[in-house]
């Protein structure tokens, strides 16, 4: 199949095709006489295991990694469940992150009037952190 059939049947763009195989994470495609990409059936489960694992959020060093795990019938599957984990930290780290501004926001938000008034808790939040971000930079 063309790159524009691997596109669809994959739910990956062709850009992003091509940025892959630029950077090595897939190896480069057959070509065509005419000088057409070319992809086989393995190609597109090798993207459809790119998607799954970029859906999880795993990075493309990482997908790279669990590509080497997947196709190396001989690992070790505490391999494959260490690097699991480490995206797990990772992931959870972000929470916990996200979940600071999140209540940081609300706590802004319950703050706020929401009327007429030109004082807005919400802004000066703001301000408050930019002066704080500031601070540490010095």
């Amino acid at each position: 199949m063309n790159i524009g059939e691997a596109a669809k049947a994959s739910g990956i763009s062709a850009k992003m095709i091509r940025h892959y195989e630029g950077i090595g994470l897939i190896e480069e495609s057959r070509r065509s006489a005419a000088g057409y990409r070319i992809y086989s059936n393995n190609d597109l489960h090798t993207l459809s295991f790119i998607k799954s694992s970029r859906s999880l959020g795993f990075s493309l060093d990482q997908i790279k990694q669990l590509l080497s795990l997947w196709q190396d019938r001989g690992r070790a599957s505490s391999d494959v469940k260490a690097l699991a984990l480490q995206h797990i930290k990772e992931l959870d780290d972000k929470i916990t992150e996200l979940s600071a501004m999140r209540n940081l926001l609300q706590n802004l938000a319950t703050e706020c009037h929401g009327d007429n008034r030109a004082e807005c808790p919400i802004l000066q939040g703001l301000e408050q952190q930019c002066g704080e971000a500031k601070a540490k930079k010095t």
